[in-house]
């Protein structure tokens, strides 16, 4: 399995971007796709989850209502819209994927900078 995350880049603080992951290999046996960040001097920590077979989506409390997961299973793809961002947002971006719901993601892509200035 591989995980190619892309879409990043420079943003004014309430702009908008959208990150793609695209996977390839054994994609039938997940059980989701995720999308991380990690700021500087921070933990990784969840963004947002969405089923792959299913339309169940999770989102961390500090992206709700500005960041909507989505996919796309013809292209094997995951998106993540990011409206109204904040300077807070700034991180860098990974994809994940797990087989099941009781494991930890164990698939990962490379990662994307996303960057919005105030």
């Amino acid at each position: 399995v591989q995980l190619q995350a892309s879409g990043g880049g420079l943003v004014q603080a309430g702009g908008s971007l959208r990150l793609s992951c695209a996977a390839s290999g054994r994609t039938g046996n997940f059980y989701d796709m995720g999308w991380f960040r990690r700021a500087p001097g921070k933990e990784r920590e969840f963004v947002a989850a969405i089923g792959w077979s299913s339309s169940s989506t999770t989102y961390a409390d500090s992206v709700k209502g500005r960041f909507t997961i989505s996919r796309d299973n013809a292209e094997n793809t995951v998106y993540l819209q990011m409206n109204s961002l904040k300077s807070e947002d700034t991180a860098v971006y990974y994809c994940a994927a797990r087989g099941t719901s009781w494991s930890a993601y164990n698939y990962w892509g490379q990662g994307t900078q996303v960057t919005v200035s105030s």
